[in-house]
C-alpha cells in the first residue's frame, strides 16, 4: 500500500498520541490524512521547562517554547532575548508552513493557531493534544489576511495554568497588500504582549494549585483530576460530571475542592489575576525609541485582565488593524478596550514629540472587571490582593532619543473590507443566541459545559454558509446571577461585529467602558461586558469539522466555558 509522506506523519502522529492518550486518559483520536506538501517554511518547536531572570535575584521557573528552523528564510524565526515568550514566527499569505511540535513538558499539550483560517486538525483542538515525549505535525497554507495573530497551548482543563507557566508567541502575517502601504518596519515595528503575574518570595510564578516543583507540575492541577478525569469531559455538566466526580474529584480528591483548594474553586469561577504588569515577558522598562513612526502590536496575553489602554497625555490613539488585520482605514479613540486575547495595531508618530521626553501607554480605570479582592478573606492567592481587574497602572513607557525627528504621514485607506452584511445569513432573523451559564460553580454554555466531542444542533452549521450569532451576558441562569466580562473566541474563522446592546441596569457601569471598542475590522474574539448583547456574523468556509468557541479568560474555559460547533459540508 503506498503511503505518502504527510500520510505517514499523521499515521506516526496519530499512533502517539493514542498510545500516550491511553496513558493519560486522553481521548485516542486521528488526524486526517492529505496530500503531501512541500513547505517553504518548515520549523520545529519544543515545549519545554526553563528559568529566566524576570526580577532581581533567583531566576523564574517557567515554560517556554523553543523554535529551530529547519527551512525557510531566516527572518520567519526570531527569539525575544530574556523573555519567557516566543519564538516570534513571520510568515506571509499564501505560503505553506510545517511545524512541528516536541512535547517536553510534563503532561500533555497541544498548540492552537489563535486567529488563524486552518484545517480542524490543525486548529490545536484539545482532543489532539499529545503526552510527554510526543510530537505532532501541522501543516497547512497560510490564508490569512496580513496581521497580528499569536500561538499557544490548548489542552482541557491545563490552558491556563500552561499559559500562565509562559507558553505563548506571536505568529505575524504579511502580504502584499499590507507591504504596498510601506508602514514601519524593521525596529520601527514593535510588538507589545501585555500580561500579568503573581511572584512568590523565590521570584516564582504563582497559580492557584502549582506544585512547588515547577509551573503546573502534575499534583497541582488547578482541575486536577475532577474536571479532566472522568468530570467535565465524561458526561457534560449534570451527566456525571459536575457531581460525579466533576467538582468534588472521583475518588482521588483530586478535583477542585480536593488538591486545588478553595483557591483553585474561586480561579476557575472568576478567573486568575496578578500584581505584576510583564511587557514580552519580563519586567518593565522604558523603551528608548527614534523620532519617528512605529507601529505597534498590542496583544492582550493576560489569563484574565481587561486592559482600557490610552496614552497618559491624553491624546488619541491612532488604530490601524484588529485581530484580523487592518482596518479599511484608521480610526481614532481616545482609548481602547482590550480583552484577553484581542489584538490592536497602532500608528505612534514619535517624529512628533521632544527629544527626551516620554510619553506612556497606561491602562485606565474602569468598572465592570472581576475583583476578587475581597473573596475568600482577603484574596484567592493564599491571603495576597492581586490588582484587581479596571485598576490603573502603566504598561509601557517610550523616551524620545535625540536622533532628528522624521514625522510621517499615515495613509487614508488601509485596506478593502466589504461591509457586513448580515443580509448574506441563513439566519438573519432569528440569530442563535450563546449565553454564559454558571450552575453549582462550574462554568458552561446555554446550560452545558465542555463535551470533547459533541456539538448540539444549534452548535451545527452549514459549511458554505453565513449565520448570525448572539453572545449575551445578561446572568441568566448563572449561580447568584453571577456577571463579569466575558471574551467570547470561536476558532478557524475570523468574523464581523454587527451591534451591542446594553440593559438599562448596566448604563453607568458601559459608560467606562463603551467608547473604547474597535469593531470596524475583522475579529475573533469579542469582549462581551455585563449586561451586553453583542451579535456577530460568522462565515463557514473551506474547511468541515469540529471547531471551538470559549471565553478567551482561560480560566473560565477550562472550567467549562467552552463548546464545539460542528461544520457540515
Amino acid at each position: 500500500m503506498k503511503i505518502d509522506r504527510r500520510e505517514l506523519l499523521v499515521r506516526t502522529a496519530s499512533s502517539v498520541a493514542a498510545v500516550a492518550g491511553a496513558a493519560w486518559g486522553l481521548p485516542a483520536t486521528a488526524r486526517s490524512a492529505g496530500p503531501a506538501i512541500e513547505p517553504d517554511v518548515h520549523i520545529e518547536l519544543h515545549a519545554e521547562p526553563g528559568h529566566v531572570t524576570i526580577r532581581r535575584g533567583v531566576p523564574t521557573r517557567v515554560w517556554r517554547y523553543r523554535g529551530r528552523l529547519l527551512r525557510g528564510d531566516a527572518s520567519v524565526l526570531e527569539t525575544m532575548p530574556g523573555s519567557y515568550l516566543g519564538p516570534l514566527i513571520r510568515v506571509r499569505r499564501g505560503q505553506r508552513v510545517r511545524i512541528e511540535l516536541l512535547n517536553g513538558l510534563p503532561e500533555p499539550t497541544i498548540i492552537h493557531w489563535h486567529g488563524l483560517h486552518v484545517p480542524d486538525d490543525m486548529d490545536g483542538h484539545p482532543r489532539f493534544a499529545i503526552a510527554p515525549g510526543a510530537r505532532y505535525v501541522y501543516e497547512f497554507t497560510v490564508r490569512n489576511r496580513a496581521g497580528s495573530y499569536w500561538f499557544h497551548p490548548h489542552p482541557h482543563g491545563r490552558t491556563g495554568a500552561q499559559v500562565a507557566a509562559g507558553l505563548a508567541g506571536l505568529f505575524i502575517v504579511g502580504d502584499d497588500e499590507e507591504a504596498a502601504l510601506g508602514l514601519p518596519a524593521g525596529v520601527q515595528d514593535i510588538p507589545l504582549v501585555i500580561q500579568d503575574r503573581q511572584f512568590d518570595s523565590d521570584n516564582q510564578f504563582v497559580y492557584p494549585g502549582r506544585d512547588s516543583a515547577g509551573p503546573g507540575m502534575p499534583g497541582g492541577e488547578m482541575m486536577g483530576g475532577g474536571m479532566m478525569g472522568g468530570g467535565m469531559m465524561g458526561g457534560g455538566m449534570m451527566g456525571g460530571g459536575m457531581m460525579g466526580g466533576g467538582m468534588m474529584g472521583r475518588g482521588s480528591g483530586r478535583g477542585m475542592m480536593g488538591r486545588g483548594g478553595m483557591g483553585s474553586m474561586m480561579a476557575a469561577m472568576m478567573g486568575v489575576l496578578g500584581d505584576h504588569i510583564l511587557v514580552n515577558g519580563g519586567a518593565q522598562v522604558v523603551r528608548e525609541v527614534a523620532r519617528r513612526p512605529h507601529r505597534l502590536r498590542l496583544l492582550n496575553g493576560a489569563n484574565t485582565r481587561t486592559l482600557k489602554l490610552a496614552w497618559s497625555d491624553g491624546s488619541p490613539l491612532t488604530v490601524i488593524g484588529s485581530d484580523g488585520g487592518l482596518l479599511a482605514r484608521p480610526v481614532q479613540r481616545d482609548y481602547v478596550m482590550l480583552a484577553p486575547a484581542e489584538r490592536v495595531d497602532l500608528w505612534a508618530d514619535f517624529g512628533r514629540r521632544q527629544a527626551g521626553s516620554e510619553v506612556a501607554l497606561r491602562s485606565l480605570a474602569f468598572e465592570g472587571g472581576m475583583d476578587m479582592s475581597g473573596m475568600m478573606g482577603g484574596g484567592m492567592m493564599g491571603g495576597q490582593v492581586g490588582l484587581a481587574d479596571g485598576a490603573a497602572f502603566e504598561v509601557q513607557r517610550f523616551r524620545m532619543d535625540s536622533g532628528s525627528a522624521r514625522p510621517g504621514e499615515l495613509p487614508a485607506a488601509l485596506a478593502q473590507i466589504a461591509p457586513a452584511d448580515s443580509g448574506a445569513a441563513i439566519n438573519a432573523a432569528r440569530p442563535k443566541v450563546f449565553e454564559p451559564t454558571m450552575g453549582m460553580m462550574v462554568w458552561g454554555i446555554n446550560g452545558q459545559s465542555f463535551d470533547m466531542l459533541g456539538a448540539s444542533e444549534q452548535e451545527t452549521v452549514k459549511l458554505g454558509t453565513q449565520e448570525v450569532w448572539e453572545f449575551r451576558n445578561e446572568g441568566r441562569g448563572s449561580m447568584m446571577g453571577m456577571l463579569m466580562p466575558h471574551a467570547m473566541h470561536v476558532h478557524g474563522l475570523q468574523f464581523r461585529v454587527l451591534s451591542r446592546a446594553v440593559s438599562r441596569r448596566f448604563a453607568d457601569v458601559y459608560r467606562t467602558v463603551g467608547a473604547g471598542f474597535v469593531d470596524e475590522g475583522w475579529k475573533d474574539t469579542v469582549l462581551v461586558m455585563p449586561g451586553e448583547r453583542v451579535r456577530v456574523l460568522l462565515r463557514f468556509e473551506d474547511y468541515p469539522g469540529l471547531f471551538l468557541y470559549h471565553c478567551h479568560m482561560l480560566e473560565h474555559e477550562d472550567s467549562g466555558l467552552m463548546r464545539n460547533y460542528l461544520v457540515k459540508a
